[in-house]
């Protein structure tokens, strides 16, 4: 029987898919799965095909992408397959194409979750989830857009956190970082002028959430241009209005300094 299942790895390593997850690979004819979209820091593929007892296809940018996931869609054809991603599957907008494509052909599709960086990031932080506004990625200096700085304002103005994703190219082992992506929004608030991103305003850090040993740091953009965050995969949180229990979470969670109960409001 035809089928496409999604299924999602997790933050860390291959110890992130669920039991369901697992059970559904142990059962695929094909199994697929793509590493570029974000990093795994303690994956290992050999470790994974020894829990589903199956060899598993890895997938490039280009089979996904310039192919339109053909190598997936004729398999799902003659049988059950089951693309593994990291984090949920569904974060990164290339497999929305692929179910999308997959419909097209009348492929029937389900979704295994996996924990996300956009959850656990929140969770981490210990900033209320409701008060998030638009998320954006910081992309590498070549192809720099002002963007991320325009939505941290537009996120700021109506009160809101902004999270902002870090750029990546996995397959060529290049990370941006978060001094890199500070550095880069200093430059844009030269420009601006608006207050939105100075050495005073507050961020949080967090690197390598998922894994045993996250580093998570709040302090003023001065000080976190000079902390060192460790190993990729990285991202950045800009707050707006802060609640009291925020603060305290930041201070106890993250070593913000206890200053920052003064910009509760």
């Amino acid at each position: 029987m035809k089928e496409l299942v999604f299924v999602g790895l997790g933050l860390n390593d291959e110890k992130g898919i669920s039991l369901n997850g697992l059970e559904e690979a142990k059962t695929a004819d094909r199994i697929f799965i793509e590493l570029y979209t974000n990093l795994l820091p303690d994956f290992s593929l050999s470790n994974l095909q020894k829990l589903v007892g199956k060899q598993i296809q890895v997938l490039s940018r280009r089979h996904l992408e310039e192919e339109n996931g053909r190598v997936v869609l004729d398999a799902a054809q003659d049988g059950k397959v089951v693309f593994l991603i990291p984090g949920d599957p569904f974060i990164a907008t290339t497999h929305v194409t692929l179910r999308i494509e997959a419909s097209k052909c009348r492929i029937p599709t389900r979704v295994i979750h996996g924990a996300s960086i956009i959850s656990a990031i929140i969770g981490s932080s210990g900033l209320h989830n409701y008060k998030f506004g638009k998320t954006v990625t910081v992309p590498f200096l070549e192809n720099f857009s002002e963007t991320p700085y325009s939505v941290i304002a537009q996120n700021r103005h109506l009160g809101l956190h902004t999270l902002c994703l870090l750029d990546l190219k996995a397959e060529e082992e290049r990370f941006l970082t978060i001094r890199e992506a500070l550095i880069q929004l200093m430059g844009i608030e030269e420009k601006k002028g608006m207050g939105m991103v100075t050495v005073d305003s507050l961020a949080i850090g967090l690197a390598r959430a998922g894994s045993r040993n996250p580093t998570l740091k709040a302090d003023f953009v001065g000080a976190l241009l000079g902390f060192d965050f460790g190993a990729p995969p990285m991202s950045l949180i800009f707050p707006g209005k802060l609640h009291f229990m925020e603060a305290e979470a930041l201070i106890w969670f993250a070593g913000a300094p206890a200053k920052i109960r003064s910009l509760i409001t």
